[in-house]
């Protein structure tokens, strides 16, 4: 089994060789097709995955039953429901697969084994989650205080794979715009 993604991911000063292979062993490869659900609203989160290749997205129904993406996930990130995970409740959230993915995939029991009995993979689980917490402030922020053309901006410069790879229809509701916005706005993009 090839592991390289995996010691890539955990390539820190912070583990030691015997760490490394400790906690990659653990992980198990998982492939998704497309529009294959890695949760759905209701369910507990049970694993932690790292995306290797493919691209996730996760989503709410709002009150008009209309899907509206909350996070995209790509190559390297980690795809879980932080809250559902760690506080063990149902998600309202559904996550599903855009592509075809291929995942390396951490289940509940071993995480917390891994969380406790290495230091290393604590205090990167912490700074990760820190990390989180930080972006989706930042985003939340951004959907207040941002011009829609800003935030679309901030998007194709931050993650222009995302951009290319994702239909129009979930980055606008991403955005929290309209399909017909979003066009307006590539439109003066492709002007300027």
């Amino acid at each position: 089994m090839d592991h390289h993604f995996l010691k890539h991911i955990f390539k820190t000063p912070e583990f030691t060789p015997e760490e490394l292979n400790s906690i990659i062993s653990k992980f198990k490869p998982i492939l998704f097709s497309k529009n294959d659900f890695l949760l759905r609203e209701g369910q507990t989160e049970n694993h932690y995955w790292f995306i290797e290749s493919g691209f996730v997205r996760s989503y709410v129904i709002d009150t008009n039953g209309n899907d509206i993406t909350t996070h995209f996930y790509a190559q390297g990130d980690i795809v879980i429901d932080w809250p559902s995970f760690f506080l063990r409740s149902p998600t309202r959230e559904n996550i599903q697969a855009l592509s075809d993915c291929r995942c390396w995939q951490l289940d509940f029991d071993t995480f917390q084994e891994l969380f406790h009995g290495l230091q290393s993979f604590r205090e990167q689980g912490r700074t990760t989650l820190v990390s989180s917490y930080f972006a989706l402030k930042n985003q939340t922020v951004s959907m207040i205080a941002d011009q829609a053309k800003t935030r679309y901006i901030q998007l194709i410069t931050h993650k222009p794979h995302i951009v290319q790879n994702v239909s129009l229809k979930h980055i606008a509701t991403y955005l929290g715009i309209t399909d017909t916005s979003l066009s307006r706005i590539r439109k003066e993009i492709s002007n300027e």
